[in-house]
């Protein structure tokens, strides 16, 4: 090697090390405004003061913790993103109340002058030990980006992890303003009824459940929840009394974990083993992504042993090859000797890609009505898989809903031991005609899978008239029913409803007075009275229900009103007059409801000598009626039924609606003549337990 070429490479490699050595001046640290005059060599010294003096005039240290005269250190861990922004990434600290209380500190902290490296924007991760109790410190702050040999992408991909828990914010109860579904319970509804039914706003209260976005124009539910707080400190207080168990927040999504309990014990007095129970367990999970889209699922295990007539009647609907159905929870097998194993799951996706529409597909109920009863699509069956659609615009709400119905039966079983499955396909129209009245309209109709035809495309539709697609397509390829509905707001407390539900109609046969089979129909009148009395959060009900004979059964058995050998509409089925008396009232965590209801139906005989069908059994041929005219409500085994129920209780938490209650049940069934399908009944049940109130039950068969 000649000498020029040496001196070539030493001054080469003198000016690599001059530039390694120099690097550190091709960085700065981020810069605080009162840091902007500092030389550059104090900018870091200068930034680590700022950051503990932010710190140190806005930490407050939680009571739990002076309480505790606890001495120790907070661990922070933070970035200084490209922008300036502070972030924290982890916390460590004995205490959760330090962690949230370091966290809040730095999402206070302005934006700043971001770090530079070579003069362009990066970002910075320092940590540094807070002392606990606070006291005038001198802190330097560790950097953590300074590996020179880690390549940015792999540099970014260690601290991805971190970043999960850095984008996690406090949460703020999204899911009150969300396009999650209000658990459908009476009570609860019967809490904001008067603030959506005020005279003047343009809510739509037929059909149910309602999104909480629906409802939250009208009514504050995080004030609500507010007000019912007790002051907790614990984390086990706080979750028990006030919050959900899992709840997490970031920048796009949140979600909640939470346990399912009903856990009852009870007694009957009228039944011929020692006690009723009910032991459900499972979990509750919900959440949203982004604004548009939320989700929600619970899941159920069971088993429980009710009161006696309430056994039997889940006994006479039961599933082929199965031992009952748990009225409107779904199939049961046999537990122990005399008990019952039901699971059941429920769930949900909710998505609205523009503000007046929105989609959900999942597992569920659906309910179309103001009362306390439905006489369109009512939640007394199991849960089935469903497609709604909810459009509103102007004064109108248009609810679709396509549903997947089974028809459990032995009688309908095909050989390899599959129920029947058959289709519902549903229109709901909600009209607000005045800032008083509204006008809402029904169509509906079930047909059943078969060799030749599975879902039939022409009902999906929106805006069709399933009666010009059921003569279209036979007269025996569905079951078609119309319905009219009204409800008017007499004043702020107090409204009217009523519905009017048409299976079949002949006006030849009305004009003739002969009260023929075929003037099949029902009809509903109620009246809600909210403040009743001037009594703050007192609501008091009444409602009338009349449907004739054969309303909802069809001449082709597998295509009635019905879903798991349940009704779809009201749970007597048809044939019947009702008249139930609600009263309910709740004074900031306890509550108390009042329920009557008595009526008269007409039951079939099925005593191997009468086995004519009157009507009030919507899975019987309607062709096997004794007569064609003279058809009146109550015909056949005339059953006069009486059902009173007082139930108080505690709301222990109002995040996840968990009660503790007792209630004691009335029940007196006494049909003129007793049969293996009828049989007389005088009940007294007391029962007591604990619930996370998510459903209707109805016992008031």
């Amino acid at each position: 090697m000649n000498q020029k070429n040496l001196c070539f490479i030493l001054l080469l490699l003198l000016q690599c090390s001059v530039f390694a050595q120099s690097n550190k001046f091709y960085e700065k640290p981020p810069v605080f405004p009162e840091c902007e005059s500092v030389g550059l060599n104090m900018l870091q010294a200068c930034f680590d003061n700022q950051v503990f003096k932010k710190v140190f005039n806005s930490f407050t240290v939680p009571d739990v913790v002076l309480k505790e005269n606890y001495q120790g250190n907070v661990v922070i861990l933070f970035e200084v993103d490209k922008d300036g922004a502070f972030r924290v990434i982890y916390v460590d600290a004995i205490y959760s109340e330090l962690k949230d209380e370091a966290k809040r500190v730095f999402d206070e902290f302005p934006k700043i002058k971001p770090a530079t490296y070579n003069g362009n924007p990066t970002f910075k991760q320092y940590s540094f030990s807070l002392k606990i109790p606070l006291v005038e410190q001198t802190i330097t702050t560790k950097d953590l980006s300074k590996d020179e040999e880690l390549a940015e992408l792999e540099r970014g991909a260690k601290q991805e992890y971190d970043s999960v828990n850095a984008n996690l914010k406090p949460f703020s109860n999204k899911e009150y303003t969300s396009q999650l579904n209000i658990p459908f319970t009476h009570e609860y509804y019967s809490r904001f009824g008067k603030q959506i039914n005020l005279v003047g706003t343009n809510s739509h209260t037929s059909s149910k459940p309602y999104t909480y976005d629906d409802v939250s124009k009208y009514y504050d539910f995080e004030a609500e929840k507010e007000a019912l707080v007790k002051t907790k400190s614990s984390f086990a207080g706080r979750k028990l009394w006030n919050e959900r168990l899992v709840r997490v927040e970031g920048k796009d999504y949140w979600f909640t974990v939470d346990p399912i309990f009903d856990f009852e014990v009870g007694k009957d007095t009228e039944a011929d083993f020692n006690s009723t129970y009910n032991n459900t367990r499972g979990v509750n999970i919900q959440g949203g992504l982004g604004k548009k889209f939320n989700f929600y699922a619970s899941v159920f295990e069971s088993q429980g042993r009710f009161a006696q007539y309430y056994n039997q009647y889940a006994e006479s609907i039961k599933a082929a090859d199965e031992v009952a159905i748990i009225p409107g929870r779904g199939i049961a097998k046999r537990f122990k000797k005399d008990s019952y194993d039901y699971p059941v799951a429920e769930a949900y996706l909710s998505f609205t890609p523009v503000k007046f529409f929105n989609v959900q597909f999942g597992q569920g109920k659906n309910f179309i009505g103001d009362g306390y009863r439905s006489l369109f699509t009512s939640d007394v069956a199991s849960p089935n898989p469903f497609l709604k659609l909810n459009t509103t615009f102007w004064k109108i709400k248009y609810t679709n809903t396509w549903m997947w119905l089974k028809d459990s039966r032995a009688v309908v079983i095909d050989p390899e031991g599959a129920y029947l499955s058959k289709y519902m396909a549903t229109h709901f129209l909600s009209w607000n005609a005045t800032k008083r009245l509204n006008i809402g309209f029904f169509e509906s109709v079930i047909w059943a899978k078969t060799d030749n035809r599975g879902f039939d495309v022409s009902y999906l539709n929106p805006i069709i008239f399933y009666r010009a697609i059921e003569f279209e397509t036979g007269q025996d390829a569905g079951n078609a029913v119309m319905g009219l509905s009204a409800k008017y707001k007499l004043n702020d407390n107090m409204n009217l409803y009523g519905q009017f539900i048409l299976d079949e109609f002949s006006l030849s046969d009305i004009t003739g007075g002969n009260k023929s089979w075929k003037n099949k129909y029902g009809y509903q009148l109620g009246i809600k009275y909210y403040e009743a009395f001037k009594v703050k959060n007192l609501m008091l009900q009444a409602e009338y229900n009349r449907v004739r004979p054969y309303t909802y059964s069809h001449n082709t058995v597998v295509l009635n009103y019905g879903h798991n050998n349940q009704s779809m509409a009201h749970l007597w089925g048809a044939n019947f007059s009702e008249f139930v008396l609600i009263g309910r009232y709740h004074y900031k965590r306890w509550f108390g409801n009042a329920k009557l209801v008595v009526g008269e139906r007409g039951l079939d005989f099925n005593n191997g000598i009468d086995t004519f069908s009157y009507g009030g059994d919507i899975y019987r041929n309607y062709n096997d009626r004794p007569y064609d005219t003279g058809v009146t409500v109550g015909q056949g085994n005339k059953t006069t039924s009486m059902f009173a129920n007082l139930q108080a209780g505690y709301l222990i938490n109002p995040a996840t609606n968990l009660k503790l209650f007792a209630d004691v049940t009335f029940r007196n069934f006494n049909p003129d003549t007793v049969t293996p399908s009828a049989l007389k009944s005088n009940t007294v049940w007391f029962n007591i337990g604990i619930r996370t109130d998510l459903f209707n039950w109805y016992f008031d068969l």
